[in-house]
């Protein structure tokens, strides 16, 4: 069974171009890498996939030079297919076991323009970050994630309730059944998470059990890897680490609560290599006066997500001990409640955010706190739709509870917010209290309906 990904038009796009680059498919490992380009494999006459960890053999093709037109014929002698521009899709899979041929992937561009040629690894971004050069302008990366909400749906046949969803808006809301059944199954998804093993492991068995135990699979197989990422990286600081982040998740992250035995610069170097694993996606303050939010960002206010919310609980389980009680919260709690159990809730918001941004470019995300001593006021993440500056708060209330959000816009004079919680599409209007003269616009967005948040910010700017 395969299930849908979000990536595939973006893959199909490439494959049907009449002139493309050579394609680095980059990610964590098993997001499903590999599985796609499989998929796309369908559209062509043949497929030849070389997987450089299991195959070891074809790296000699690569060591005494890098002409790709004596390259690829070798290729296809050994592999006994031939491989035609054009009608062949060549895969080069788990690539950072071969640099040689990483270096190779710039002059497919230059001397077999027409031949499709894809490549993925699962540390795929050390291998590039020894490397000199790789082929800066000759070829095109592209950034995969684990699944979607929308790619959770569609696995489970839920194809006809993602259309009544993204036939719905604010000034259409969804009929409380609908509104009832996509809430359960975020409820799910929040447990399964994205990862696609997982997924196919529930879509199969509608066992969480079942799940946890690929997500632990998974989970090990991350930290048995921190051994490969750099040869002076420690791989208890690795572990220490991504557990800390697991606890902190979506909080400021605090070097110091890593562990005493280690030093900030330490655990920095840790963090800075679980993200270019991508394990973890850094959301980094901006003081949000203007675009790009780049520009004002300061590193030294960070939160750090984890890629998955079911790897999140699994890692959690290893360093708390036990996380039945949150598990069961976010089985039972009422809807109005859900978006505070924990970190999930704001977490999934900014993978969401994240997974369904273009996979063409690396994005980064942001989030706005007061640096005054005592403060408590912060924004969950801020975005730049339509050139606009847009605060998006994670709140389950309805009014209350929104303070930094009402500070935030009159600070920076905007008139737009959106807010994420498990209501139904909607939206409100709130006067300032400070300046009867301002009103506030705010749009409410399903946590089930992220995927739809792009398209409720239009007209924000008239």
């Amino acid at each position: 069974m395969y299930c849908k990904r979000f990536i595939d038009k973006y893959l199909w796009e490439w494959a049907s171009r009449d002139t493309h680059k050579p394609l680095l498919l980059r990610g964590a490992r098993q997001v499903g890498k590999s599985t796609a380009v499989q998929e796309l494999s369908k559209k062509f006459e043949t497929f030849v996939e070389i997987n450089f960890e299991k195959q070891p053999k074809y790296k000699a093709l690569f060591k005494d030079d890098l002409d790709v037109k004596r390259i690829v014929p070798q290729i296809a002698a050994m592999y006994g297919t031939s491989i035609k521009p054009g009608k062949t899709l060549l895969f080069f899979d788990e690539i950072q076991e071969c640099p040689q041929a990483i270096m190779a992937l710039r002059f497919f561009k230059e001397e077999m323009p027409d031949l499709h040629i894809i490549a993925a690894g699962s540390l795929l971004e050390f291998a590039l970050k020894e490397l000199p050069t790789f082929g800066v302008g000759r070829i095109h990366s592209m950034f995969m994630y684990p699944m979607t909400f929308d790619e959770f749906l569609e696995a489970n046949g839920q194809q006809l309730l993602l259309e009544a969803r993204n036939q719905s808006s604010i000034d259409n809301p969804l009929p409380a059944p609908l509104h009832d059944k996509l809430v359960e199954l975020f409820r799910t998804y929040m447990l399964v998470g994205g990862m696609p093993e997982a997924v196919k492991t529930w879509v199969e068995y509608h066992d969480y059990v079942r799940c946890q135990e690929v997500q632990d699979d998974i989970v090990v197989t991350y930290e048995d890897d921190f051994p490969k990422y750099k040869k002076n990286a420690d791989p208890v600081l690795l572990r220490q680490t991504l557990r800390s982040a697991a606890v902190q998740a979506t909080k400021k992250f605090v070097y110091s609560k890593v562990g005493s035995d280690y030093k900030t610069a330490e655990v920095k170097k840790a963090v800075e290599l679980l993200i270019l694993a991508g394990i973890l996606h850094p959301v980094t303050h901006t003081d949000a006066n203007g675009l790009p939010l780049g520009s004002e960002e300061d590193k030294s206010y960070q939160k750090m997500l984890l890629l998955d919310t079911g790897l999140l609980l699994r890692v959690l389980n290893m360093s708390l001990g036990d996380v039945s009680e949150l598990t069961e919260q976010i089985l039972t709690a009422s809807a109005a409640d859900l978006a505070n159990k924990g970190p999930m809730a704001e977490l999934l918001v900014g993978l969401e955010m994240l997974h369904h941004m273009s996979p063409n470019i690396r994005h980064d995300l942001f989030y706005w706190v007061r640096h005054e001593k005592n403060s408590q006021a912060e924004i969950d993440y801020i975005s730049n739709y339509l050139q606009t500056v847009v605060p998006i708060e994670v709140k389950a209330d309805k009014q209350g509870g929104m303070k930094s959000l009402w500070l935030f816009m009159r600070e920076k004079k905007l008139h737009f917010a959106i807010r994420c919680s498990m209501e139904n599409f909607g939206k409100f209007d709130y006067v300032d209290k400070e300046d009867c003269s301002e009103v506030r616009h705010i749009r409410i967005c399903p946590l089930y309906a992220i995927a739809q948040m792009e398209q409720m910010t239009q007209g924000i700017g008239k």
